[in-house]
């Protein structure tokens, strides 16, 4: 799709990964709804603030009616708490599962209408290598990766028809606050997968590898 113009929906786009899409998205000349829990931090020059929590179906409905003219929607908002799956804390597996997974199909439900009634748009899906390398440390957040690699595969098929593209983005560890305690030289500058990101959604292309870490364990994975 043409990023010029677009008018895009960015969720938890007041820091991190988020703000780096925002910014460039208007740099590229579209208009964007800078979405946010609290939209009195979002902070990204030319943004339009837009309440939006991911774990609230009401609140996801009324930025979908505030939003009526998007025609791109990035799913980014995320939670990590660091729970294993067997010893760790179940109400905070499900807190991951809210965000990371039903806070995606939420958005994604409320926001397909509107993107078909503007003739069609793109839908980005911000996931992660753990959607296929699956560590115990990291097993919930791992989990809810996984379940939205396959929302993304299910969704691509099912909104086709309706002239919405859907493009998965796995990449490892960025330079955002998520991954403060990992070392400098294990993680990746945002900016540059923010621009890979975008890219991939104006070729139209179904999924997108940011990193040597994701391509080599999706090449792995038929082994």
């Amino acid at each position: 799709m043409e990023l010029t113009n677009a008018v895009a929906v960015v969720t938890g786009a007041n820091r991190g990964f988020g703000r780096h899409l925002a910014t460039q998205l208007i740099a590229r000349g579209a208009k964007v709804y800078a979405a946010a829990r609290n939209p009195e931090t979002v902070d990204v020059p030319g943004a339009i603030p837009l309440r939006l929590d991911v774990t609230d179906p009401a609140s996801i409905a009324a930025a979908a009616v505030t939003a009526a003219d998007a025609t791109l929607l990035i799913n980014n908002a995320g939670a990590a708490t660091g729970q294993t799956l067997v010893g760790g804390d179940l109400d905070l597996i499900r807190a991951e599962l809210e965000t990371n997974y039903f806070g995606v199909l939420g958005a994604t439900r409320a926001f397909a209408p509107v993107l078909e009634a503007n003739g069609g748009g793109a839908i980005l899906n911000v996931l992660s290598v753990l959607s296929w390398f699956h560590p115990a440390a990291l097993g919930a957040y791992s989990a809810t990766k996984a379940a939205a690699w396959a929302l993304t595969n299910a969704t691509r098929e099912e909104l086709a028809p309706k002239g919405i593209v859907v493009t998965g983005l796995h990449v490892g560890y960025m330079d955002t606050d998520m991954a403060a305690s990992v070392p400098a030289d294990q993680k990746v500058d945002p900016a540059l997968v923010a621009k890979l990101a975008l890219e991939a959604v104006a070729a139209g292309a179904p999924e997108v590898l940011a990193d040597d870490l994701s391509r080599t364990v999706k090449a792995g994975l038929s082994a």
